[in-house]
């Protein structure tokens, strides 16, 4: 009987001890990090070659397009949904070439860009510029009300299907309110009129971004096989673009130009035939990749490849 109170005291204590032991719960998986994994896979990213704006109105010269395609490219990376081609002019020429070129420059630009990686190209002008002012009639301090009003139109051209896909007019009209001094020096005035239309174009240029990255997102990425070498099939686009090692990537000919019978404008590309997949196995460089034949054959240098 006394065994059995024993033990009967040692099994109570035991119990009281891990009732005042404190409770390890394992913590529950948030939501975020499930996403985790999921966000590392990002799109990938489309290049852009983003030509340099041209300003056809008589105010603000070569500096208001300089600030108008600055704040583009800058609104662009924010986005974080586009590589720009930092030699995009070299290759291409500026706006105001392919606005003086008309169709038949706009068809040797997709050729050229097809050839280089470029996806997107993107183009546009300041149409108007100018600044109103209206100053009090009486005083020596006067408040002087002005307007800035510009006007910028936006192209965006897909290479893939050789069609132009946005055009946008958008403007970027502000007005402020300045006390000055009635003697005012002319040049600051000046200064201050460029000031004015520097921020009314870039008012515009965030208009008009938003829209055009929902474009370019849906649009398909296209890249090319740069070198072959034994089994080794080296693409230009990788890390920096978004490919992940283990991607498929489908083999594409070039597409065919479809044309209109009765007017003989073109109406798009036809899609290329399908000669295998590839799998990206290593990186070289800041943005290409290395693959090996997956399905398929008959894979050459300069061939199309796209996510499949």
């Amino acid at each position: 009987m006394s065994h059995i109170s024993s033990f009967l005291s040692v099994l109570i204590a035991i119990l009281i001890a891990a009732s005042c032991a404190p409770i390890t719960r394992r913590k529950p998986i948030s939501q975020s990090s499930r996403m985790n994994s999921v966000s590392e896979f990002s799109p990938i990213k489309k290049k852009i070659a983003l030509l340099g704006f041209y300003n056809e109105s008589p105010m603000g010269g070569d500096d208001l397009a300089i600030t108008a395609t600055e704040e583009f490219r800058r609104e662009l990376n924010k986005s974080r949904e586009f590589i720009i081609d930092p030699e995009a002019e070299t290759l291409f020429g500026n706006s105001k070439e392919i606005y003086a070129g008309g169709g038949i420059k706009l068809a040797q630009l997709a050729r050229k860009a097809k050839m280089s990686g470029v996806n997107i190209v993107i183009f546009g002008r300041i149409k108007e510029a100018r600044v109103r002012q209206k100053s009090d009639e009486i005083g020596f301090v006067r408040k002087i009300k002005s307007l800035a009003e510009t006007v910028i139109e936006i192209k965006v051209y897909d290479v893939l299907s050789n069609k132009e896909l946005f055009s946008e007019t958008l403007d970027g009209d502000i007005s402020d309110d300045n006390l000055r001094f009635y003697k005012a020096e002319s040049e600051d005035n000046l200064s201050y009129r460029q000031d004015l239309l520097r921020y009314s174009v870039k008012v515009a240029v965030r208009k008009i971004v938003p829209r055009v990255v929902k474009i370019g997102s849906k649009l398909d990425w296209l890249g090319r096989v740069a070198k072959i070498i034994g089994t080794r099939i080296y693409v230009n686009a990788g890390r920096t673009s978004g490919l992940n090692l283990g991607d498929i990537l489908k083999v594409v000919t070039e597409g065919q130009e479809i044309f209109d019978p009765e007017s003989g404008a073109m109406i798009g590309m036809s899609q290329g035939e399908v000669k295998g997949t590839l799998e990206v196995v290593d990186y070289f460089e800041p943005n290409g990749a290395i693959c090996i034949l997956h399905s398929g054959g008959s894979v050459t240098e300069g061939d199309f490849v796209q996510l499949y």
